[in-house]
């Protein structure tokens, strides 16, 4: 049977599949703080490189638990430039993938 009957079928009789683990939760939003503005206006192409970084950080489950990932990229050549993974979520991990990015960045 193929797998969109299958999904049509179980979302017309309500039934979902069964989900393991916890939930995690990487971003706690508070509704009434000042959003950061948006510097590059969703126009994530450079004309050279080192122009224009982005980061983010999101959560990879393993056997041994969950790992928090943050990255930099360069949006001009799309390469991650600096990386950095925690067992917590916390600024340092964030920091530390910049400061990777940063040291790459420097011309030797």
């Amino acid at each position: 049977m193929a797998r969109c009957t299958v999904e049509r079928l179980m979302r017309e009789l309500g039934i979902t599949g069964a989900v393991r683990g916890k939930k995690v939760i990487t971003t706690i939003s508070d509704a009434s703080a000042e959003r950061a503005p948006d510097l590059v206006d969703r126009d994530f192409v450079a004309p050279a490189p080192n122009r224009c970084w982005v980061a983010d950080f999101t959560h990879v489950t393993t056997f041994a638990g969950v790992v928090y990932v943050a990255f930099v990229v360069d949006t001009f050549s799309r390469r991650i430039v600096g990386w950095s993974a925690a067992t917590s979520k916390e600024t340092q991990l964030v920091l530390d993938a910049l400061e990777m990015a940063l040291v790459a960045a420097r011309p030797r």
